[in-house]
């Protein structure tokens, strides 16, 4: 038994400036889950051009609980933070010192999450 769930289609209009900006209409935002800041992908085929929201967008749920548990302590307890000490800033930089990161390359192969 094969399941399918229906998605009503529905159209909207949206202009292009001179410089090739246009508005992502409201309505298709929100049925995208689009917010300000996320990245879209267009993806051009046969049968025309689609648009979705790009993976990896969203916030992590558990990610976002952690920082918000740690901004309400710190605004809680602000006496309690500290600056690393010298030895465990020499032990991070040991680590991680010379490895360069491009936040902006891709991830090769198939990343453990």
């Amino acid at each position: 038994m094969v399941l399918t769930a229906r998605i009503d289609e529905f159209e909207e209009i949206s202009t292009v400036t001179d410089k090739g900006q246009t508005t992502v209409p409201k309505s298709i935002r929100q049925r995208l889950g689009i917010k300000p800041g996320d990245k879209i992908v267009y993806c051009v085929g046969e049968t025309g051009v689609s648009l979705r929201r790009a993976a990896g967008t969203q916030d992590d749920p558990v990610i976002g609980s952690f920082l918000s548990f740690l901004a309400k302590d710190m605004a809680a307890n602000p006496t309690n933070i500290q600056s690393l000490s010298p030895a465990l800033k020499q032990s991070i930089t040991a680590l991680v010192g010379d490895v360069e990161i491009d936040m902006d390359a891709p991830l090769e192969g198939d990343p453990d999450l």
